[in-house]
């Protein structure tokens, strides 16, 4: 069964308006949608597929969304999608289909991408699970070997909308858009990972780590609704955190040295 298919047939375990509600209307077809309970603002709680299903909807109608930044969305940016799904996500054919309907329903729908941002932000309370909605809009925007100025936009301003920290972009672009070095700059992009000062103690660095590591544990964020086809994103946003300790803690011996 499809990650979409198990959220549906599990009853989603909310049903809710808003702009991620209009979407898993229209996904779902007429023939369910005079079954959803309205519910403003969203109260109450997913269960783990109806999680997944709220995830797979949020990711695919902000990448329309960040895909029409400019206007239109293009052919060679339908195909850079598609390719994302193929090859990146490594998507049944069945739920390729799925996501490519909730990106076409999203193209035409009257929702800004921040609308989205919002709701999701509001419905799901883990941090790991929102930064993931983000490292994938990043992880697409550069697809193509650079970030467009669109997209740039996008990609700075909406992290307070996911209730995320602001150096997260710097975080992302340093990941993404250039290799790191043992520069200023890289470091603080590695500062920017753990959400941590470079005046914080060897302990506080030492706590930020815990706690980030702790967040994007794979088991951690796969039992919150992660689908396993986007796992290794949870294992590369892993591995970023600790690289991220492990160069600011050899900064910091050399220093003393």
């Amino acid at each position: 069964m499809s990650w979409l298919g198990a959220g549906i047939g599990a009853g989603i375990g909310l049903m809710f308006g808003g702009p991620i509600g209009a979407a898993l209307g229209a996904w779902i077809g007429s023939s369910f949608g005079s079954g959803l309970q309205r519910a403003a603002g969203g109260a109450g709680s997913l269960n783990r597929e109806g999680a997944q299903a709220v995830f797979i909807v949020t990711l695919f109608s902000m990448l329309a969304k960040i895909a029409k930044a400019d206007g239109q969305v293009s052919k060679a940016e339908i195909r850079l999608v598609d390719d994302f799904i193929q090859n990146n996500l490594r998507l049944s054919v069945e739920d390729r289909k799925h996501a490519i309907q909730i990106f076409q329903n999203a193209k035409s729908d009257t929702y800004s991408i921040y609308d989205y941002a919002e709701q999701y932000r509001q419905l799901v309370h883990n941090q790991a699970m929102r930064e993931m909605v983000y490292r994938l809009l990043f992880a697409v925007a550069y697809a193509d070997g650079e970030l467009h100025a669109a997209e740039e936009e996008i990609l700075r301003r909406i992290p307070s909308h996911l209730g995320l920290h602001e150096s997260i972009f710097n975080a992302m672009h340093g990941e993404f858009g250039r290799s790191a070095q043992y520069s200023t700059a890289s470091l603080q992009q590695h500062y920017d990972i753990l959400e941590c000062r470079p005046d914080a103690s060897d302990q506080e660095l030492k706590l930020a780590y815990r706690r980030k590591a702790a967040e994007f544990h794979p088991d951690k964020i796969a039992a919150k609704g992660l689908p396993e086809e986007f796992m290794r994103y949870a294992e590369d946003q892993m591995k970023s955190v600790t690289v991220a300790y492990d160069t600011i803690v050899a900064a910091r011996k050399r220093e003393i040295a």
